[in-house]
């Protein structure tokens, strides 16, 4: 049986529940094994107000929800470059990633994405493909990554 995955913009009033979704799993897959001053730089910067800030700055967010539970979100810097995927862990390999994903791209014919070392294989079968070599900013080591509709 599938879950019914409903789809809508971000509200403001989500803003603390995708927050604390990004925080709870970046403790898991992201900030493990970082610097100790990068791990905290990325946390803040990720946190409600730096969510809220990537908003004013133009990002598009939305959120799937299943049985009215925020299950996940995604974020899209405008024109092309998917910033944020979170899906909470209790709903992992339920296709919302997928989902989400879908829904954000639209019309979209290429766009990027620096994928955590965690997420790549998540993205590969989405059709994103490595673009270069892994790198580092900050202290956050990602795998720039690209995703070209055929």
């Amino acid at each position: 049986m599938h879950e019914l995955i409903t789809l809508r913009p971000a509200a403001l009033g989500d803003y603390p529940h995708l927050a604390q979704m990004l925080r709870t799993l970046a403790q898991t897959y992201i900030v493990p094994g970082m610097p100790v001053e990068a791990a905290a730089t990325f946390l803040r910067s990720n946190d409600e107000a730096g969510l809220l800030a990537y908003r004013e700055q133009g990002h598009v967010a939305s959120v799937a929800e299943v049985g009215g539970i925020i299950a996940g979100f995604i974020a899209v810097r405008p024109p092309s470059h998917l910033f944020h995927l979170f899906v909470a862990q209790d709903f992992h390999r339920r296709g919302i990633a997928r989902a989400l994903w879908e829904h954000a791209r639209g019309e979209a014919g290429v766009c990027t994405v620096n994928s955590s070392p965690y997420a790549v294989p998540a993205y590969a079968a989405m059709g994103f493909a490595c673009d270069g070599p892994p790198a580092c900013h900050n202290g956050v080591t990602f795998q720039p990554m690209i995703y070209r509709r055929s």
